[in-house]
């Protein structure tokens, strides 16, 4: 008997027929004698919909006043679907009960719209599952100090599940989605993108921070810190597929580098078209610049991407970074207003279409020439790369948007990655 998480997303609870399917398949496992602890998000577009409610009647701006509101609301999505799946499982005859965030209680801290696990109590799950009963915990909320119900952002669901997991030290955490695992790239896009049996956890980490939406960023990162063994497949399967089969379908998050992961030098391509890019021009070149135009950026809690910083000319220089496009206007702002004149600026100036490409691949560590091969790839498609970033696992690009796509395809045929490594 083992302990097993399951995860399941939106599209999966998307309906009340959905729903009865994965109580079907928690069900199957279940019988097999797993002790199940379930983390569902809300139904597909709910989220949104209070949301937007809520910004029909929102004042203008953003408060820590008005972000405890919106966690109020946007909580509640998930709210309903433990409650229904809990239902569903019970129609199925086991014994099943729901439970809230701050029922469990998995405590963050109390930064609204985007809290921060800092610990979990499971004994009361655990005395659940010692009982016999079937544990559905709504995902992407939890509770701060002051009881305040508080939510994980976008994708939180995944991060419950992953710590939840890690608390329990569970055997494994399984993420249902609306995709059948991790591939190349996106098969909307190319579609002849392959999907990845096994996938480092080094590789997952940097697809998911470089645009791939399988799996929060933050997930991962949980996953990796407490080594929580992590598989995604598809919701969509039929529920009645053999549990044998179904345990080793999707794709693998592994923690062991293993000699076919070495033989592939790149393993898949991600990109995030959710990017802008602003520059400032004739900056003076001395220290502590990169600090004077960064530092308002940062406690304006606006995320930083790529930066680039150009050779001094006449003591001048040109700094350049990438936000997320969101926050382009606010970045904008924020440079025009303060960051410019107090760094004696010659002009600010900004692109809100550009996107970011990159290939990721353990097996870069090992092998040379690599990044060259993307850039003759993206030079022969007549493809301008602004900016450049690299680790030892990834390089990334960033290009004009209307070039995404195709620099996605030359990419992908460029590493030959259409095919599965001998």
């Amino acid at each position: 008997m083992a302990l097993i998480v399951h995860k399941y997303g939106g599209t999966s609870m998307g309906s009340t027929d959905r729903i009865r399917n994965v109580a079907k398949r928690v069900a199957k496992w279940a019988r097999a004698g797993h002790q199940m602890v379930v983390v569902p998000s809300a139904m597909s577009g709910e989220t949104n919909r209070l949301l937007g409610l809520a910004k029909e009647l929102a004042p203008a701006g953003s408060s820590p006043e008005l972000n405890r509101e919106l966690d109020m609301i946007a909580s509640t999505g998930e709210q309903v679907s433990v409650g229904l799946l809990a239902i569903a499982l019970q129609a199925e005859g086991l014994d099943a009960v729901s439970y809230t965030g701050w029922q469990v209680p998995l405590n963050t801290d109390s930064s609204y719209t985007k809290a921060r696990i800092e610990s979990i109590d499971d004994s009361r799950v655990r005395a659940d599952l010692a009982a016999g009963k079937v544990v559905v915990i709504a995902g992407f909320q939890g509770v701060d100090d002051e009881m305040n119900i508080t939510t994980l952002g976008r994708g939180g669901s995944d991060t419950s599940a992953v710590a939840i997991a890690a608390a329990m030290k569970a055997d494994e955490c399984l993420i249902y989605t609306d995709v059948d695992g991790v591939y190349t790239t996106d098969p909307r896009i190319v579609p002849e993108a392959r999907r990845l049996q096994t996938i480092s956890f080094e590789e997952m980490l940097e697809m998911a921070s470089l645009g791939s939406k399988i799996l929060q960023i933050r997930s991962v990162e949980f996953a990796g810190k407490y080594r929580v063994p992590l598989r995604v497949l598809s919701s969509f399967t039929p529920w009645d597929i053999d549990i044998n089969e179904e345990a080793k379908s999707g794709t693998l998050i592994s923690f062991e580098e293993d000699e076919k992961m070495e033989q592939a030098v790149v393993s898949g391509i991600a990109f995030n078209r959710d990017e802008a890019k602003v520059t400032l021009l004739g900056v003076p070149d001395k220290p502590g610049i990169a600090f004077q135009i960064l530092g308002p950026v940062a406690e304006a809690n606006i995320d930083i991407d790529v930066i680039i910083q150009n050779v001094s000319q006449d003591g001048k220089t040109d700094f350049s970074f990438t936000v997320h496009r969101n926050d382009y206007a606010r970045t904008m702002a924020l440079l025009e207003s303060t960051v410019g004149p107090a760094t004696q600026a010659a002009k600010v100036q900004g692109d809100p279409k550009i996107c970011k490409v990159s290939i990721v691949g353990i097996g870069m560590r090992s092998h040379v020439g690599v990044a060259s091969k993307m850039f003759r790839a993206l030079s022969e498609e007549g493809i301008n790369i602004q900016m450049i970033s690299t680790s030892e696992i990834k390089t990334s690009v960033v290009i004009d948007e209307k070039y995404m796509e195709l620099a996605v395809r030359a990419l992908h045929k460029a590493f030959e990655l259409e095919k599965n490594p001998e």
